[in-house]
């Protein structure tokens, strides 16, 4: 599609990103590739490059979930607890929450631990039961339910890992050759592996990944032991084949991977989110769906690694899309939404591609030190398109542009805002004005 092939070529050059790769689905059939750039190290990037799916690895763990279900293995709406054998979700404060399967993969089972960071190569790696009890070498807590389960969208990687328990807890099996055998064989995505950390003899093919001024990260990329929740190594092209599959199986075509009731369930909206989500309104089972289930879709973020997938389960079309670099985010939504608007998407919100990325002269001139109201102190450094922020005390927290004039740290819930060419700091309902020193 001309329409991509322009957004992604303009794109690249002025988000410094460095690969890309993509394909374009018309009428439920793959119609058109395309790949630009390098994987890294002047490698230039191919058809069957190697990316890290990030989140994507959510929605396709839940088919391999959703599959167990249709055998009876598993059921969507009984307490997760009744199976787990490994580990169990544990009380909060006294009261022992009930928490279904719909639940976590609809996020909305009230469950801490948004997502992972990762691991350098060769650094030790913490078991599921180590990541979900929140024990070395795990680098992140465990998750809990802070929440009332049911009763709002609230985004938990730390719940798909739960499902990945669950399923290698009834199998007995290790959860990369469950999902071979439940989804990636099946669906034809040959060269896509849950498999962290990577295998020496693929990582010729595999994206370097890239931070947001264009450098390698140290050791290439991070490895993600949460398999579910953000293990896949796959290609776009295999990305569009398990789309095309979950569309099959919603029309309940013959030799489909679920029956036509649990893949009408995957992409009936379950809860909504707050803000689009991939430019999507509400969360199915493991996807983002629109208000009327429609258009499906997921988007990934791994440390230099941005992704996107979205399809329209009516007429068939859709696209994704991988890049090796912390910009990539900005050139899959924009590719996303020049997709969507060339297949008439009118209910597809990707609002992250319509702002512009700050200039390098905006955040030059936000660089300095500052007070908050109340008497905190911070420093801001620009740093690609991002600010790096140190607060009184703290090591560097790195605070990614969502638009022109909006930032979102990458590890805790706050923002920072330009008002007026001033700086407004805001965290869980408060905000602070600061003032230069």
């Amino acid at each position: 599609m001309d329409a991509v092939r322009e957004q992604i070529g303009a794109d690249l050059e002025e988000l410094g990103v460095p690969g890309v790769s993509w394909v374009v689905v018309k009428g439920g059939e793959i119609a058109s590739t395309g790949v630009a750039g390098v994987l890294g190290a002047d490698r230039p990037v191919e058809a069957t490059s190697l990316f890290q799916a990030a989140s994507i690895s959510k929605p396709i763990a839940v088919v391999a979930m959703l599959r167990l279900v249709d055998r009876g293995v598993l059921e969507l709406d009984a307490d997760v607890n009744r199976q787990l054998k490994s580990w169990q979700v544990p009380p909060t404060r006294g009261w022992q929450p009930a928490v279904t399967l719909r639940q976590l993969a609809s996020h909305s089972g009230g469950l801490s631990v948004p997502g992972f960071p990762g691991y350098r190569p060769g650094s030790p790696l913490p078991t599921t039961v180590q990541i979900l009890e929140g024990t070395p070498p795990s680098n992140t807590a465990g998750p809990r339910a802070d929440r009332i389960p049911g009763m709002q969208f609230a985004y938990s990687g730390g719940g798909t890992s739960i499902i990945q328990l669950l399923l290698e807890d009834v199998t007995g099996r290790p959860f990369r050759e469950l999902m071979r055998e439940l989804v990636l064989e099946p669906m034809g995505m040959l060269d896509s592996d849950y498999a962290q950390p990577l295998p020496a003899e693929l990582e010729s093919r595999a994206a370097l990944a890239h931070d947001e001024l264009g450098r390698p990260i140290d050791g290439g990329w991070h490895v993600y032991p949460e398999l579910a929740a953000a293990g896949l190594w796959t290609t776009s092209a295999d990305l569009a084949r398990f789309a095309i599959g979950v569309r099959r199986a919603y029309a309940g075509v013959d030799g489909a991977l679920l029956s036509p009731e649990l893949a009408r369930e995957l992409l009936r909206p379950q809860i909504a989110v707050e803000g689009p989500m991939a430019g999507l309104s509400h969360a199915g089972l493991g996807v983002f769906v629109t208000a009327d289930g429609r258009l499906f879709g997921h988007s990934g973020g791994n440390a230099g690694y941005r992704c996107n997938l979205v399809l329209d389960r009516e007429s068939g079309d859709g696209l994704a899309v991988m890049t090796n670099s912390d910009n990539g985010g900005h050139l899959s939504m924009r590719a996303s939404a020049a997709a969507g608007a060339a297949f008439g998407w009118v209910d597809y919100e990707p609002l992250d591609w319509q702002v512009a990325v700050p200039t390098a002269e905006a955040l030059e001139a936000l660089a300095g030190d500052y007070v908050l109201d109340g008497g905190l102190r911070l420093a801001a450094v620009p740093q690609g398109n991002s600010l790096l922020v140190t607060f009184d005390g703290q090591p560097p927290l790195r605070f990614v542009a969502l638009s022109a004039t909006e930032f979102m740290p990458t590890a805790t819930d706050a923002r920072l805002e330009i008002r007026d060419g001033a700086l407004v700091f805001l965290q869980s309902g408060v905000e602070r004005a600061c003032h230069r020193e």
